[in-house]
């Protein structure tokens, strides 16, 4: 490293703070001469490609270079040699506080651009959760008013953890419990099976459905739950149950004549605004005496709407999915999937007969002439004792009355679906303000099924469906 110096008071460090000249004096240097130039070779260390020089000035300068009265350091020229081959970019390396810096800086713009991810990745999922939730909403209240909602913790402390103590019954779908709410109500909770056909579309039109319909001969629906895969419904509480329970004796009940009559009316009415009357056009599907329902005052409520589907008024459903119970299935429905509202008809003219005799519509324990209820009526038609199918514990009745229930019960079963009448018909004929039409043919009934009362799809033929008095009967399977 080359110096030429024209100033005396000169401190130089090199390397890196390292003092290599102290006090230099240009005068003493030149022997006295202060007029020329004095060059000064100096070996240096360097490291990290950097040179640094430190010069601090102690005197006045120059007294006569390059005139007289001029000052301050002067330094002609320095000029560094190397003597080893230099890389990188040549810039100083920066400093500890520097590094520290862009340390910090790079950690800043990483944090925040996670953070920012982040945020757009929850903001993302937030708006797919409402668009989906406002989806299920929007599907939930297509059809009828939204329905109140409940949290499954709720309805689980409700029905003190579903106590077995609590149970009401077993459905199609799964359990039914009796709750109570914290502002004390008393409900009944439908606790769907997860082993049920029944998917989320179901669910939800079964909620949509009931929530649009209202009338006071139909079950109402206080609310329903959904997480995750549990799936409540909530309805209102019936002190008296089942009509099954009532007339087959399992509830200790007991109907007179006046509170049988009323509860076919009342049933027949309900029918007949779901079919003709709502703003929707509903079949039931699974018409029977243990999805009729008896309030305090014995007043009947139509339930489970699990099944009903919405049909077009232009068109009759056809559908290879049989929904129902075995008993009440109306041939063609059971036979070709053909659904109408008369396959309702054919299931209430059976529980007509069954409230007429307090007795199931079949009983193997019977004799054989009275094992089907649809065969024994008409055989006891046809020998003029009709009578003789009344309920043994009915102190009395009124025979007429009696009769009419009686001949509106075999006319729903016809076994053409064409010479059923309308619901709206039957209560007129019911209440005696039309006459009831002549029955000239045999109900059609199937006398023999191995069959679940779950909703089934039909993989075989093989039943007997009958019109006249059966002769043979075959084992068969729906399955």
């Amino acid at each position: 490293m080359e110096w030429i110096f024209l100033a005396s008071n000169l401190s130089v460090f090199i390397p890196q703070g390292n003092l290599e000249l102290k006090d230099f004096d240009i005068r003493k240097e030149t022997g006295g001469s202060s007029n020329r130039a004095i060059q000064k070779d100096l070996n240096a260390n360097v490291t990290e490609n950097f040179l640094e020089i430190h010069l601090f000035w102690a005197g006045k300068g120059t007294c006569c270079i390059p005139e007289d009265g001029y000052y301050g350091p002067s330094i002609s020229a320095i000029g560094v040699t190397s003597d080893f081959a230099t890389s990188g970019s040549g810039l100083p390396p920066a400093t500890t506080s520097s590094r520290k810096k862009k340390t910090s800086l790079i950690v800043g713009v990483v944090v925040s651009v996670v953070i920012a991810s982040l945020v757009l990745v929850f903001a993302i999922l937030y708006l797919r959760m409402k668009r989906l939730y406002t989806d299920e909403e929007e599907e939930f209240l297509e059809i009828g008013p939204k329905t109140n909602t409940f949290t499954y913790a709720e309805l689980r402390a409700a029905t003190e953890d579903f106590s077995s103590n609590n149970k009401l019954g077993e459905g199609g779908f799964g359990p039914v419990y009796k709750g109570t709410l914290p502002d004390g109500r008393i409900v009944a909770i439908k606790q769907l099976s997860l082993g049920s056909n029944q998917g989320k579309r179901q669910f939800l039109t079964e909620i949509a459905t009931i929530s649009a319909v209202q009338q006071r001969n139909l079950v109402k629906l206080n609310g329903c739950c959904v997480d995750g895969k549990k799936r409540l419904l909530v309805y209102e509480y019936l002190e008296n149950k089942s009509l099954d329970q009532a007339l087959f004796g399992k509830s200790g009940l007991h109907l007179d004549w006046r509170t049988r009559y009323k509860i076919l009316l009342g049933t027949a009415s309900g029918l007949a605004y779901l079919h003709e009357e709502s703003r929707l056009r509903i079949v039931h599907r699974d018409v029977k005496s243990s999805n009729i329902l008896l309030d305090a005052n014995f007043d009947p409520k139509i339930s489970d709407f699990g099944l009903a589907k919405l049909c077009d008024d232009k068109k009759t459903h056809i559908s290879t999915r049989v929904a129902g119970t075995i008993g009440y299935l109306a041939p063609e429905y059971a036979m070709r999937g053909h659904l109408t509202e008369k396959a309702d008809v054919f299931g209430f003219g059976v529980v007509a007969l069954e409230i007429l005799s307090g007795r199931p519509n079949s009983d193997a324990n019977l004799d054989s002439e009275k094992m089907y209820l649809l065969q024994w009526v008409w055989n006891l038609r046809d020998d003029h004792h009709e009578l003789e199918l009344m309920d043994p514990t009915l102190n009395e009745f009124d025979e007429v009355e009696a009769r009419r229930v009686m001949e509106v019960a075999l006319l729903c079963t016809q076994a053409s679906p064409v010479l059923r009448p309308s619901m709206s018909s039957v209560v007129a004929m019911l209440e005696g303000d039309i006459e009831v039409s002549t029955v000239t043919t045999r109900p059609g009934y199937l006398v023999y099924w191995q069959f679940n009362d779950t909703i089934s799809n039909i993989s075989s033929t093989n039943y007997i469906a009958s019109t006249s008095n059966p002769t043979t009967m075959l084992d068969g399977n729906l399955s």
